[in-house]
């Protein structure tokens, strides 16, 4: 019986990369959706509502990363979740509150901000390049609109610019969501059922979680 304990307390907790891709990919969405113009400034609260979402269970997934050694994912998700997400979240609340009493408000720290996690994600970028996977896909899309959200922020660009982080952000949605399913069928088989480049010589069993190998 003791024994039956000890491998339960023992055993690993399983890849919660999945869930983080669909927190990224509801983000990227709804990012779009604003950038494009498809919704309206009114969305903004509803929005905070989607992204403090996301930041609960991007911050699960870093830990969870972080514990089982994966240095490059559970830092990325780290840093994702409390400012793509937290920060982002509270920020869709708070200039909506800031628009509709017509309080002043410099938005133009935020190009500061995002200047340094652009720059951030540009320095990682070779992290998920060690072996190639539609995750590095993911990360290349997130190259693309980063700094057109800095540098439209920031002013040094004007707003309709914008469209090309929407689009880059909404394809980085697409590649999260078949990334994250193609994660948990291929688990639950313990083979290929969905593609996955990068991820063809490895084990039956471990094709789904090829995704967690970027440490």
């Amino acid at each position: 019986m003791q024994a039956n304990v000890n491998n339960l307390v023992q055993k690993e907790w399983s890849n919660p990369t999945p869930a983080g891709l669909v927190a990224l990919a509801v983000a990227c969405a709804c990012f779009f959706a604003l950038l494009t113009g498809r919704v309206e400034a009114s969305a903004m609260p509803l929005i905070g509502c989607w992204l403090l979402g996301g930041f609960v269970i991007q911050i699960v997934v870093a830990l969870l990363d972080l514990k089982s050694g994966n240095t490059t994912g559970g830092n990325t998700f780290l840093f994702f979740s409390a400012f793509f997400m937290l920060v982002g979240g509270l920020e869709m609340l708070h200039k909506y509150a800031a628009i509709s009493a017509g309080a002043p408000l410099d938005a133009r720290v935020d190009g500061y901000a995002w200047a340094i996690l652009t720059v951030v994600v540009y320095l990682w970028t070779p992290a998920f390049f060690t072996r190639f996977s539609l995750l590095s896909v993911v990360v290349l899309l997130l190259d693309v609109a980063l700094p057109f959200i800095t540098l439209t922020d920031l002013t040094l660009l004007p707003k309709s610019y914008g469209h090309i982080a929407a689009w880059a952000l909404l394809m980085a949605g697409i590649v999260a969501v078949y990334l994250g399913a193609a994660t948990v069928v291929n688990n639950a088989y313990g083979r290929v059922v969905y593609p996955l480049p990068g991820a063809a010589r490895a084990p039956a069993a471990k094709a789904g979680a090829a995704v967690a190998g970027h440490k």
